[in-house]
């Protein structure tokens, strides 16, 4: 089993789409952008995955330049290739092109010594579906405060 540690996740992903199909991915990256990443410089808002070519790419993800990284830095917003089969990559093109759905980035991590992306196929969220995700989650909170209080009498 190896150890995962999460570097950046794609809080606003959640708010603002519906999340129906999770998958791994790797990422292409270039050195400075891996001690970049090691040291949690990372951005996922905004971003998004575009497959062209039989390719599959991360498009809008920040990555800070490298302090010491001299002559040899990275472009902060390039696009950078996912590592993903062909057969996945045929998968995900087929399924985004339904209507309405798109493929985020959720997630950024470390497994073991690999830096891993994980990909939301995603649904927009309509204004009132947010509404009742809000209402959802402050009735749990309510809930979850209640039997607390019930517990500690």
């Amino acid at each position: 089993m190896s150890d995962i540690k999460i570097v950046a996740q794609n809080k606003k992903a959640y708010h603002d789409y519906f999340v129906d199909e999770e998958i791994e991915a790797g990422i292409e990256l270039v050195g400075t952008e891996v001690k970049s990443v090691r040291q949690g410089r990372v951005n996922l808002k905004d971003s998004y995955i575009s497959c062209k070519t039989g390719e599959a790419f991360l498009i809008g993800m920040h990555i800070s330049p490298y302090e010491q990284g001299s002559i040899y830095n990275h472009e902060p917003l390039r696009s950078r290739r996912l590592l993903l089969h062909r057969k996945e990559i045929n998968k995900l093109i087929g399924q985004t092109s339904q209507e309405g759905y798109t493929l985020i980035p959720l997630k950024l991590y470390f497994k073991g010594q690999y830096i891993k992306v994980q990909i939301g196929l995603c649904r927009g969220k309509k204004n009132y579906d947010k509404r009742a995700s809000i209402a959802e989650r402050d009735a749990k909170r309510n809930m979850d405060r209640a039997m607390k209080e019930k517990n500690n009498f």
